[in-house]
């Protein structure tokens, strides 16, 4: 019997990319995509938010520097709803500052990566935050 699964066990986990810089969103999307995850794409705060809404996300990528609203600030309006609080928020940045990683800590994030990540890095991530989740949606695997 083969197994077709992917490489991680994260079928069918709903991961949401946010990013201004359409590079970051597709290399993250490819490199979720192979490890089986379903992806959402987001180009700004404002456009997240309405999303995040209609597809409930496991995990939310969040880039700090955007316009309109940045990473700090879509990430505390994320954490400041009631149905959203418990999603974890990982911060995406090239800036590595002790003082960002402070601010992202205030606003609720979980963690923070410094671009360029890996796969290692974005799969790490979730494995940290959702590992009890992934296991859950198992379909036909009965008996």
């Amino acid at each position: 019997m083969v197994n077709e699964n992917k490489e991680s066990g994260f079928d069918g986990l709903k991961v949401m990319v946010i990013d201004d810089s359409k590079t970051i969103r597709r290399s993250a999307e490819i490199l979720l995509k192979n490890a089986g995850c379903e992806v959402i794409l987001a180009e700004d705060g404002f456009e997240a938010l309405s999303k995040i809404a209609d597809h409930h996300p496991a995990i939310i990528f969040i880039d700090i520097m955007m316009p309109r609203l940045d990473g700090y600030q879509t990430t505390a309006l994320i954490k400041r709803n009631s149905q959203f609080s418990n999603t974890p928020v990982v911060m995406l940045s090239s800036k590595d500052g002790i003082f960002d990683r402070a601010r992202g800590r205030v606003v609720g994030c979980e963690e923070y990566l410094t671009k360029p990540f890996t796969k290692e890095d974005l799969l790490g991530a979730i494995s940290r935050h959702v590992g009890g989740i992934i296991r859950t949606a198992a379909p036909g695997t009965g008996g």
